[in-house]
């Protein structure tokens, strides 16, 4: 924690170390120059006064400041960066720092709504605002403003965490955060101040809390491994399945067009059989006379020029060629 004289807007002590070795410098400078002119030594002090005095109002202001400044007490004006001279003794010159800041929340142990004790610490980004009316807030509307961030920071994370279980706090980091932002907001209007965002930087359970916490997380994740690796199998058995499945499929399908082949074949055997037949009827016929008579011994008489043997030769020759 800064001390109370680096947050309150006063000059440093480095500017006010320079201030003086100016101004010892320049009434040196001044008495000689007066005493080598007059050689009086009442007008070479005078001279020495007056300008190291003049040198001790001279202030340099820098762009991330805005300046306040109060006569004899009371505020005169107001002014943003670059050369000021102040009347040393009646006036004071305020550089205020408007540049983004961050202060820590003081780790702090906060009961949760489960009854366990929580080590909690956060962060707040603030910054003055550099208009006029924000600045003068900041410096006479709040006594160092820090400090009252800081300690608002803190009473508004009990007042929250409080409400909440450890495993809610720690998984609704995000909506803790806003609503620490938007209190901050809220009471620091009046201060000049933008409060700029706020963080969580961790919710710490008691060590045994944690070696539970640890145990169970544990767990978990080796019930979820055991879950993905019967599901891997699982998918694996099933792939399994369908392969052997189409594999079958196939096997059926094989057979069935084998089955419709020979079918096939077989359908266009009876259809030339059919045609053969068909147009040997004669032949066939006599060939049936001519196998009855054998068996009988009876006498067959036959057409001129025709023979038995001709009849039986060209039937055998027909299917013959049937076959082919």
């Amino acid at each position: 924690m800064a001390s109370l004289s680096e947050r309150i807007p006063t000059p440093s002590s480095f500017e006010r170390t320079s201030n003086v070795v100016l101004a010892i410098a320049g009434a040196f400078l001044i008495a000689v120059i007066v005493w080598f002119a007059t050689e009086n030594p009442i007008y070479t002090i005078a001279a020495a006064l007056i300008v190291g005095y003049l040198l001790l109002g001279v202030r340099i202001v820098r762009p991330t400041h805005r300046v306040l400044i109060e006569f004899l007490g009371k505020f005169q004006r107001f002014g943003g960066p670059g050369f000021y001279w102040v009347l040393p003794g009646f006036q004071k010159l305020y550089a205020v720092n408007i540049t983004e800041k961050m202060v820590n929340a003081t780790r702090q142990e906060i009961i949760t709504a489960d009854n366990l004790n929580a080590t909690v610490d956060a962060q707040v980004y603030f910054k003055v605002k550099d208009d006029e009316v924000n600045v003068k807030r900041s410096q006479y509307n709040v006594f160092n403003y820090e400090d009252q961030i800081v300690n608002l920071a803190r009473t508004t994370l009990r007042n929250i965490i409080g409400t909440l279980s450890l495993k809610s706090a720690n998984s609704e980091r995000s909506r803790i955060n806003d609503e620490l932002g938007k209190v901050l907001k809220t009471e620091t209007q009046s201060w000049g101040i933008e409060i700029v965002r706020t963080e969580l930087k961790e919710i710490m359970p008691p060590p045994d809390v944690q070696d539970t916490m640890n145990k169970v997380v544990k767990a978990e994740n080796e019930k979820i491994a055991a879950i993905d690796f019967a599901t891997a199998r699982e998918t694996e058995a099933d792939g399994l399945r369908r392969a052997a499945v189409k594999q079958a499929e196939g096997v059926k399908q094989a057979k069935i067009l084998e089955a419709e082949g020979q079918a096939e074949a077989i359908r266009l055997v009876n259809e030339a059989a059919d045609r053969f037949f068909i147009g040997n009827a004669q032949k066939l016929k006599s060939l049936e006379v001519t196998e009855s008579a054998l068996k009988t011994n009876t006498k067959i008489v036959l057409p001129e020029g025709q023979q038995i043997v001709n009849v039986i030769g060209e039937l055998a020759g027909s299917k013959m060629g049937l076959q082919e």
